[in-house]
């Protein structure tokens, strides 16, 4: 597996062999010991979950979920294609504010490995687009945030993406107060 630390600290883009013939490929997307063994651990992961956008230029996110159910998120696209971002918003860090996007598709297979303490969110570049991803901590409705797509100057590639009603109402990042703090494990 091919392992590249992106410039934001903590996040990761993985890229898994595939093996192919005329029939298709086989791809090991997950292994625990893999990635121990190039000296990448990550937390245990509880939930997975499965999103499927059926128009291009679907935009979910920013997303988070406060502590104590802070998730960490490993993401990939089942199908389609989509640019996948990440923002970190951990109080007293470095980089905070500052966002990384990378495109995941089903023919790239890439994944993007999300920890705790960062805003998650994509836009679908095509039709019926499924992302894939795994998480370090359950769903808690309590906890779930969302702040404004456009109020960071991340360049999505789309001006008038199709929103949920979460998404369209909420706070814009100079107006939210980050529940994360810099080195704090949550």
């Amino acid at each position: 597996m091919h392992i590249e630390a992106l410039k934001l600290e903590g996040v990761l883009l993985l890229s898994p062999p595939r093996f192919g013939d005329d029939r298709g490929f086989f791809s090991e997307s997950w292994n625990r010991r893999t990635l121990e063994e190039a000296g990448v651990r990550l937390p245990e992961f509880v939930q997975d979950n499965h999103s499927m956008s059926h128009q291009a230029g679907t935009l979910r996110g920013l997303h988070y979920q406060s502590p104590p159910f802070a998730q960490g998120k490993l993401v990939r696209c089942g199908r389609g294609s989509l640019y996948d971002v990440a923002v970190d918003v951990r109080a007293g860090s470095k980089t905070y504010g500052d966002w990384i996007g990378v495109e995941l598709s089903y023919e790239n297979g890439r994944q993007l490995w999300v920890p705790p303490g960062f805003l998650h969110g994509f836009v679908t570049h095509e039709p019926d687009t499924e992302i894939i991803y795994k998480c370090t901590a359950h769903y808690d409705r309590a906890s779930d945030g969302a702040v404004r797509w456009g109020s960071l100057g991340i360049e999505w590639g789309v001006d008038d993406p199709i929103l949920s009603d979460k998404d369209r109402a909420a706070t814009a990042f100079a107006d939210w107060t980050s529940p994360f703090q810099y080195g704090v494990v949550v």
